[in-house]
């Protein structure tokens, strides 16, 4: 038996350095990367004033020479007449034009290149900059976002609201080009060709943008605009070898189709033309491996929720004392059904803020990147389709850690003897967990990241400090296979969730057998 308990944690604010990469995959990691870049802008501003201050010096002497020397030259035996003139120009040209010199030559850059070195080994990686751009894509497939939204940063409860430049959106296509996605290569090359036709300063040029767009294009079959980008990439730039090849490859294609096309309809006697279809330019996303794809990213925006009137009226909130547990006869939790069938109920102020606080403090210098086990060698591997960072728990860790599972055991009944160890999840850009069997984690988020249950239509949405409950397995010890189910990407915010695996063993007489198998 595994019923589940998941708790609501909120954003998160400690300086701890890691030195492994995978920063996008824990948002809680991500902000010792705000103190590191804010501690290296503090020491460029220093080798700044530096800089400013040495060439004050140079600045002030040249002016001074400029004086002098424009005197000097307009009379020069004239000048040296004066026995201390002509001491002082062999004194400055033997002297002060090389304390000049060495004050030129000082490096004040030593300071700043010492910090970024010892700096740059806590960096992001290139796998974490891949990580970062496939989470912004993951995020615009779910919630359904357009380029032009994500690139101008129109984001529900942002506080903060940032926007993609050229360089940004060309480099999300080439991200995606690079892992063989065309779909997003042509969403993103478009929007960075887009923004770069309306003026925006920029170093990546158009014949760039053009280079991969067209070839994109290309591959989805649509000949005629991969033509027409070519031909708008060769105009810019007449002398490149790869766009003409291209250019000639395409119309020996075309000319190929068109061809093939009259000899069936001279056989047909009919005309089609698929031209003013790949004109337009939409291509379909392709299908992946995930077959409940769609249902889960609905249910993830709020659409296809089955919350029908009539399953409403079957859910209440009510007071719960344990079944008259000692501990919660004077303060019982709120308990309020979230679900009918299979039963999912929240219970609310499960943990204080300070309790919440501290088990993140505990938590935040252990995480690791969360695993999957494997289906074909049984080894724990990352995954695509779950990004977060994970840490275990131990009583003996903290006293807070043993009063959250009395807590549990108190809430459900069923004794943590036997339980795991408290986990503490935190997801990182676009985290989630598509569809499984294990576990669900919520905190309070801006938007996204809701738990959802695809096989029956339910969204289970994240409240800070709250518990979400249910039972993954029957009486009989079978399993309900109706609470497969996933975290959706977290769109805004930062979510910190801790779950407890109940387990079967040692609780045969605190949820005995049903009469049924589903009981």
């Amino acid at each position: 038996m595994k019923p589940w308990l998941q708790l609501m944690f909120f954003p998160c604010v400690f300086l701890i350095w890691h030195t492994e990469a995978e920063f996008f995959t824990s948002i809680g990691q991500m902000t010792d990367l705000i103190y590191a870049e804010k501690d290296l802008v503090q020491s460029l501003q220093e080798y700044i004033r530096a800089e400013e201050k040495k060439l004050s010096q140079i600045k002030s002497w040249a002016e001074k020479m400029d004086v002098l020397t424009s005197k000097s030259a307009s009379d020069p035996e004239g000048y040296l007449a004066h026995p201390v003139n002509a001491y002082k120009l062999v004194k400055r040209l033997n002297t002060d034009w090389l304390e000049l010199e060495n004050l030129v030559l000082q490096d004040t850059t030593n300071g700043f290149i010492a910090n970024l070195t010892i700096q740059r080994q806590f960096f992001p990686t290139e796998e974490d900059e891949t990580g970062a751009a496939k989470a912004l894509m993951r995020l615009q497939d779910t919630y359904k976002l357009d380029p032009e939204t994500l690139s101008r940063g129109n984001l529900p409860g942002t506080k903060y609201r940032s926007s993609l430049t050229v360089g940004d959106c060309f480099g999300m296509g080439k991200t995606a080009y690079n892992d063989g996605d065309y779909y997003h290569t042509v969403l993103w090359m478009e929007q960075a060709l887009k923004q770069h036709d309306e003026g925006e300063d920029t170093t990546v040029s158009k014949v760039e943008i053009l280079d991969y767009l067209s070839y994109a294009v290309f591959q989805f079959g649509d000949l005629h605009r991969a033509m027409e980008l070519t031909r708008r990439l060769i105009s810019l730039d007449s002398t490149h070898e790869r766009a003409g090849s291209n250019l000639r490859y395409f119309e020996k294609l075309l000319e190929k189709e068109r061809e093939e096309k009259e000899k069936e309809n001279s056989i047909n006697k009919t005309v089609t033309s698929t031209e003013a279809v790949v004109q337009s330019g939409a291509y379909e996303r392709p299908l992946d491996y995930l077959p409940e794809r769609d249902i889960y990213e609905a249910l993830c925006r709020g659409e296809g929720v089955k919350m029908t009137p009539r399953r409403q009226k079957r859910l209440f909130c009510r007071y719960h004392d344990g079944n008259r547990n000692p501990h919660l006869l004077i303060a019982p939790f709120k308990e309020e059904d979230e679900w009918d069938s299979p039963h999912i109920v929240r219970y609310y102020d499960v943990m204080s803020d300070e309790e919440i606080e501290k088990i993140k403090q505990l938590a935040k210098p252990r995480l690791a990147r969360a695993t999957v086990r494997d289906p074909k060698t049984g080894v724990l591997t990352v995954a695509s389709y779950r990004v977060s960072k994970s840490s275990w728990l131990e009583e003996d860790d903290d006293p807070v850690v043993a009063k959250v599972n009395q807590r549990m055991q108190q809430i459900t009944g069923l004794t943590v003897e036997t339980a795991e160890l408290l986990q503490v999840a935190n997801y990182g850009m676009g985290g989630q967990y598509e569809p499984h069997f294990d576990f669900s984690r919520m905190s309070d988020v801006e938007a996204g990241g809701a738990t959802v249950f695809p096989d029956f239509g339910a969204a289970i949405w994240p409240k800070k400090g709250t518990a979400v409950f249910w039972y993954n397995l029957f009486r009989s010890g079978e399993g309900d296979y109706r609470t497969r189910h996933a975290a959706c990407p977290v769109l805004v915010g930062c979510k910190w969730v801790s779950n407890k695996w109940f387990h079967e063993r040692g609780n045969e007489f605190l949820r005995p057998c049903g009469r049924t198998e589903v009981d």
